[in-house]
């Protein structure tokens, strides 16, 4: 499974990936656009992300807006919700209103900082993923 990990934070984003290599090849960007570009790519190439970990505050491109680029992209190519890419935004306790947003464009689920190995195990699990 192809995983791809949003995160400016590099312990952060370092952490996430060598977690989740557990459950798949990981490609990891510090911002948005980079994000985009990514998810772009990979449809391109018929190669899609089948989990897409966001957080929610990165430089250029906020997470909430890459979803609804995401989102939209995904309706827009006819991808039915039961293949679309899952995605997990990662967000600071602050953050509340940020995750109902992102609720209401389509995540399917959200972790808050400090990630916790537990809590994020048991996220993936319901999302349908195990290592």
């Amino acid at each position: 499974m192809r995983i791809l990990i949003a995160e400016d934070d590099y312990p952060g984003r370092k952490f996430l990936a060598q977690f989740m290599a557990a459950y798949g090849d990981c490609d990891q960007v510090v911002d948005g656009m980079e994000a985009l570009e990514a998810f772009t790519l990979a449809m391109e190439e018929s190669r899609p992300y089948r989990l897409i970990c966001l957080d929610i505050m990165m430089p250029k491109v906020d997470g909430v807006k890459v979803l609804k680029a995401i989102r939209n992209f995904e309706i827009q190519q006819g991808i039915l919700p039961e293949k679309r890419a899952k995605v997990l935004m990662i967000t600071a306790l602050a953050e509340t209103g940020h995750v109902h947003q992102a609720l209401e464009i389509g995540c399917d689920g959200y972790v808050a900082k400090p990630v916790g190995i537990a809590k994020l195990t048991q996220i993936l699990a319901g999302l349908g993923f195990s290592p």
